[in-house]
């Protein structure tokens, strides 16, 4: 069903003096100090005198109340510049009563550009007006200081275009924080490896590079089944320049069968191909082949695929013979084990094939 859409964007106000902030943690750490008169004032805030309009993109898709928890999550950022919300409905009807007009206003659209995540971001961020948009997937939560922690790292860092944070993954109902061990990200890093820790409810971008126009350029919607663009994405902003993180669990990932991608292991397949064609990078080096023929070679075994299967085991023993996915696979093909058992076994620590 065609939906008609305002297609008019947000009138961002480019800065705003900070707000005053109380004592407050992060991560265990105080973040406020004491001013002369007593009161605690935030030293981040207390630095920066005009904080960037941000806008906040969610793309959703039939999750109403896991939809709530995360708009609630965004609209609560202790962020003190100005923040506005698009909600963008991907193959489903836009719940028009999530739309406000109060200081944190929200915007409810349905996705006018290619059917999928890619498009329903990209849909977000052409209807901003905003210098930064940030990225939350509908079924994931941000720490109160998420948005200020990385506005912050990445103001500090001009020429810096791109920032993540660090995550922590939920699965039946238990957490594990993924840290990736650097502040800064390269193309290196992510040939050698997807680092999953880099989630897209932790992207955080100058807006005008995410245009069609723009020096990184929008996501891309012709990667099978919305999967990988995220990687994709990064790889081209790391490209640019290296990516600012901020190397600290700041948005729970809700890790589980309310995926719609979990087990649609032939999407899996097609996305990983199309990175593998889209950056060289990545069969430039080594340990990173090895790992993507190892998950191509795990998944076409769960997809019952045995010759596709023993065929990227081998290129993953040729690549690394110390990459664990080609044991993963060679116990699928023998029948000693499920894919999908051995996946469960590794999301109960926050880790996946």
């Amino acid at each position: 069903m065609k939906h008609k859409v305002n297609t008019g964007r947000f009138d961002g106000t480019r800065g705003a003096r900070p707000v005053a902030a109380g004592s407050m943690t992060v991560g265990g750490t105080p973040a406020a100090r004491p001013a002369a008169g007593g009161a605690a004032v935030d030293t981040t805030s207390a630095e920066r005198r005009d904080w960037p309009a941000v806008g906040v993109v969610i793309p959703t898709r039939n999750r109403p109340e896991l939809l709530r928890k995360a708009l609630d999550a965004v609209r609560a950022q202790d962020y003190p510049g100005p923040l506005r919300v698009i909600v963008v409905f991907d193959q489903a009807e836009p719940d028009l009563q999530l739309a406000t007009a109060d200081h944190r206003p929200v915007l409810v659209l349905a996705n006018w550009r290619q059917v999928g995540l890619a498009g329903a971001r990209n849909t977000g961020i052409a209807a901003l007006d905003t210098e930064l948009v940030a990225f939350c997937d509908d079924d994931d939560v941000w720490h109160p200081s998420k948005l200020r922690r990385q506005v912050d790292a990445l103001v500090r860092t001009p020429d810096a275009e791109f920032a993540t944070c660090a995550i922590e993954v939920e699965f039946e109902g238990v957490g594990h924080p993924r840290l990736a061990g650097t502040d800064a990200v390269t193309v290196e890093h992510l040939a050698r490896s997807r680092m999953s820790m880099l989630h897209s409810s932790g992207f955080l971008a100058r807006r005008e590079a995410l245009l069609e126009s723009g020096v990184i350029g929008p996501v891309s919607e012709d990667a099978p089944g919305s999967q990988n663009e995220d990687w994709d994405l990064l790889l081209r902003a790391a490209r640019r320049h290296p990516i600012v993180h901020v190397d600290e669990p700041l948005v729970r990932v809700l890790w589980g069968r309310s995926s719609f991608y979990a087990y649609e292991y032939s999407t899996k397949i097609s996305s990983l191909r199309w990175m593998m064609a889209r950056h060289p990078e990545i069969s430039g080096c080594r340990p990173g082949a090895a790992r993507v023929y190892g998950q191509l070679a795990c998944w076409s075994a769960a997809a019952g695929d045995k010759r596709q299967a023993w065929r990227w085991t081998r290129e993953t023993v040729r690549n690394n013979w110390r990459e664990p996915r080609a044991a993963i696979a060679l116990a699928a093909l023998t029948g000693a084990v499920k894919v999908e058992t051995v996946l469960t076994a590794l999301h109960r620590r926050g880790h996946g094939i």
